[in-house]
């Protein structure tokens, strides 16, 4: 019989808004918001105080204004946000050397074997949040179980500052009385997809049979009947190979314009090849996205059997890419580009060739 592993997933709380209120005393205990107040602005983060007003991320700065009059917006500063995410995770590898990030904020942490002995993965946790918060001042949440699914979801049990615990046994019970939008992998259109079904709870789910769930769900039906279980065999992947990068903005007014939705793709392009050069990782696909100002939203992407190895090459696909929506139907309020299939490669060669149009 496989070992029982101990697993923790370890989140910040509110990380972006509590770095700010840490570093600025007058914002401590008001409603903050990560990001701009301007007209196009969105919410990055928010703070606990804001959240009471349904203040969320990535809700429109003027709906969040519209539900919380007294917020204040702080513009963001990733590269402090970056340094502290360094900071954590150090603390995190001074206990495993099995940590997965998943973002700026939050982890896993295979702790069956850590590095300090400490027979408890729940005392492993308090101890890691007690440091996290002597060497950042923030606060972090942790949910403790036996695998990633429900050491994820115990991890909201209790926010902000707290743990929760799945044991073994707890652990088919927990999932059952849980709705299906909770579960890591049943996305807002999975969702209404199961409740259409009369599937609204982790019991609804567990009562499916798995042909019936592969009639409606093809692959994803294996994964589903599993976490109905609470059954979930992924390990903790300290080296994660990242599958994309992109770079998108909302701008204060919708464009029309080609050369205007032309020049906004070249600027997300270079934001997005200023992470390739930095890492040397090249991505075989290009895609682009285009949000119209009645929030409809259209992707084009294209695969080479090479890498895009130059700024120049990336722009090209980028508007290349773009074109082939024209004529744009609206007006556009948001634009992006991102790389995917990457590759990671030495110097950057110039692809003088790419077979688009431009």
């Amino acid at each position: 019989m496989p070992r029982m592993r101990k697993i923790i997933h370890i989140d910040m709380d509110a990380f972006f808004a509590s770095i700010e209120q840490r570093d600025e005393p007058a914002l401590r205990g008001k409603a903050v918001a990560v990001g701009y107040a301007a007209k196009r602005g969105v919410v990055a983060a928010a703070s606990y105080e804001a959240r009471r007003f349904g203040v969320r991320s990535a809700m429109p700065s003027s709906i969040a204004l519209r539900n919380c009059p007294e917020l204040v917006f702080v513009p963001p500063r990733f590269d402090v946000y970056r340094a502290v995410s360094k900071q954590i995770l150090e603390i995190f590898r001074a206990y495993t050397p099995l940590v997965e990030p998943l973002s700026l904020d939050e982890a896993y942490l295979d702790v069956t074997d850590n590095l300090k002995g400490i027979a408890s993965a729940s005392e492993t946790a308090l101890q890691i949040r007690a440091r996290i918060h002597e060497q950042t001042g923030l606060t972090a949440s942790a949910g403790v179980s036996y695998n990633k699914l429900l050491a994820k979801l115990a991890s909201d049990q209790k926010k902000p500052n707290g743990q929760f615990v799945v044991t073994p046994r707890m652990g088919p019970q927990f999932v059952e009385c849980l709705p299906v939008e909770r579960f890591h992998g049943v996305g807002p259109k999975t969702a209404g997809r199961m409740k259409a079904l009369g599937i609204h709870s982790g019991a609804d789910l567990r009562a499916c049979s798995l042909p019936f769930l592969e009639m409606h769900f093809g692959r994803s039906a294996r994964w589903y009947y599993g976490i109905a279980r609470g059954e979930d065999d992924r390990p903790v992947e300290a080296n994660r190979v990242r599958k994309s990068s992109g770079s998108e903005t909302t701008f204060d007014v919708d464009l029309f314009e080609p050369k205007a939705i032309e020049a906004g793709i070249v600027r997300m392009a270079d934001e997005v090849w200023a992470w390739c050069a930095k890492h040397t990782i090249f991505g075989h696909t290009v895609g682009v996205k285009v949000k119209f100002s009645s929030f409809r939203v259209i992707t084009r992407s294209k695969t080479l059997s090479v890498p895009v190895r130059s700024q120049a090459a990336l722009r090209e696909m980028s508007v290349a890419l773009v074109r082939t929506a024209y004529p744009m139907p609206e007006g556009v309020r948001l634009l992006g580009v991102n790389v995917s299939n990457l590759a990671k490669g030495n110097d950057p060669v110039c692809q003088l060739e790419l077979g688009l149009p431009v």
